[in-house]
Formats: C-alpha cells, structure tokens, sequence
C-alpha cells in the first residue's frame, strides 16, 4: 500500500504489503456499515496534504480509515480513499488527474473508482458510475456520494477551506 498521493496521481510513500482477501471478505468490508470513531472537526485537505479518519464498524470489530488527497499544484486534483484492517484499499476514487491504465491495457479516464479486486489489490479502474457520483465536478459532493458508496452512515464533520 502507498499512503500518499503524488502529482502525477499515483501513489507514493512508505510501502507496505497488502493483505490478500477474498472477493467475498473484500466485498463484504465495502458494504459493512461503518461509523466515524470519534466527534473531532476535521478539515478538507489544504493543497498537497492529506488526511486519514478513523472508521469502524458497528460492532466495532473492524476498522476503516477514510482517507482524502489534495493536488499540490492542481487544486481539482485528489483523491478518497477507505482502507480496512489499515493496508487494504477497499476503495479509492481518484478525480481531477489523468486516465488510469488497468492491467489489461484498458484505460480509464477521470474521474474513476478504483476497487479492490482479488490478487490485484487496487490496480483496476472502472468509469465513475454516474448513478452513485450525479456530480463529478463537486468536490465536496463527490466527497459525501464517496462516503456514502463506501456505506459511512456516521459520517465525519468536514469543513470546506478556503481552497477546497
């Protein structure tokens, strides 16, 4: 797993080996309703930072991390990201930057949600479904449509900057 978002829209930073699951525990992790941990007030991304919100299930056996990238340069530019178990990228929704080569060629343009898929971690793109992202040029909408595709139904206070 990478943990931040660089310019040129791929991940970088620290490595760390991804956790293989099933299709079905992938899966299954995605649709697990999931909660915020805490009542903190958390700020959307200044240009070129990130931030990574605690999540967890109900039951609270399973966390999440929620985690949002701002371009440096190219403010439109970012990234939402859930994580489970801390290294596995359930979902990674990646706007404003340039097309996705899935590893069979395809390429995806973007906006674009990546999706865990088994023996491949992160590494396909699929189009933004339009029924679940109405409203791909806001970033804040697309932020709340992310939330709630990834199930977060206790969903963290952010507040919009300046620059956001």
């Amino acid at each position: 797993m990478l943990l931040r978002n660089g310019e040129d829209g791929e991940w970088e930073g620290l490595w760390v080996p991804e956790m293989d699951l099933s299709q079905a525990e992938a899966d299954g992790l995605l649709a697990m309703e999931k909660h915020e941990e805490g009542r903190q007030v958390w700020h959307y991304p200044t240009p070129g930072s990130s931030i990574a919100i605690p999540l967890a299930s109900v039951d609270g056996r399973e966390s999440f991390l929620l985690d949002m990238y701002r371009g440096r340069i190219a403010l439109e530019r970012g990234s939402h990201q859930n994580r489970a178990r801390k290294v596995v990228i359930l979902a990674r929704l990646d706007f404003g930057g340039a097309p996705h080569r899935n590893p069979d060629g395809e390429e995806i343009g973007s906006p674009h949600l990546h999706l865990y898929r088994q023996g491949y971690g992160d590494k396909w793109a699929y189009p933004l479904p339009s029924d679940h992202f109405p409203k791909p040029s806001d970033a804040m909408q697309l932020l709340q449509d992310f939330m709630r595709y990834c199930n977060v139904t206790k969903r963290p206070v952010i507040q919009q900057g300046i620059f956001a």
